[in-house]
């Protein structure tokens, strides 16, 4: 990921903190050694029918920008409670919950890094889960454009594992929407493979 990315802007990540603030407290502090916003390093496994994403920009289709209505708009010089506002915050949200998704990727063999978000868990293992580029992706802070978002169903489900621990996921990825408690999820994936992100 380019280290000016569109998804690594503060300013962004601060207007969507301002029009979702129950993110930044929904759930306890997770103990970590990431920090909110943390990428994860994608290196190619060894002997892998799975190709490996050099980064999550793979899954956006090329010159999509959804920062371009706002461009003109500052921000800075409103006060929090300006209708304004509010109103391009949350059409920036509602054009994150509907970005369009990669055609091409579906199918696609893959194997990628990111952090947990448990949906469905019981006797301490996890059974579905959305797997976010960043640290701290919808729980922290808000989620991420649906485009960054992969709705995950493991063969098996996942033991000794919790929200937010570091993982790579292998399987095939399909162009498949769903909205979840959580955040929307552009693509979805029966991984075959959830092991511990290792670098």
């Amino acid at each position: 990921m380019q280290p000016n990315s569109i998804f690594q802007s503060a300013a962004l990540m601060l207007l969507l903190i301002a029009i979702q603030p129950h993110y930044a407290v929904a759930v306890p502090s997770i103990v970590s050694d990431y920090k909110v916003g943390d990428r994860l390093p994608s290196q190619p496994a060894p002997k892998s029918p799975y190709k490996t994403l050099k980064d999550w920009d793979a899954l956006m289709p090329k010159g999509w920008d959804p920062t371009k209505d706002f461009q003109k708009i500052d921000l800075s010089k409103m006060k929090d409670s300006d209708p304004r506002a509010m109103e391009a915050l949350q059409h920036l949200r509602e054009a994150w919950n509907n970005a369009p998704v990669e055609q091409s990727m579906n199918g696609a063999h893959i194997r990628i890094p990111g952090f947990i978000v448990p949906l469905e868990e019981a006797h301490h293992q996890i059974s579905e889960f959305l797997l976010v580029p960043y640290f701290g992706g919808c729980i922290h802070v808000p989620p991420p454009p649906s485009n960054q978002i992969i709705h995950v169903f493991p063969v098996k489900p996942l033991k000794n594992m919790a929200s937010m621990d570091a993982v790579w996921i292998s399987g095939v990825l399909e162009v498949s929407p769903s909205d979840t408690n959580m955040g929307s999820a552009g693509y979805r994936m029966k991984a075959e493979i959830v092991e511990r992100y290792k670098n």
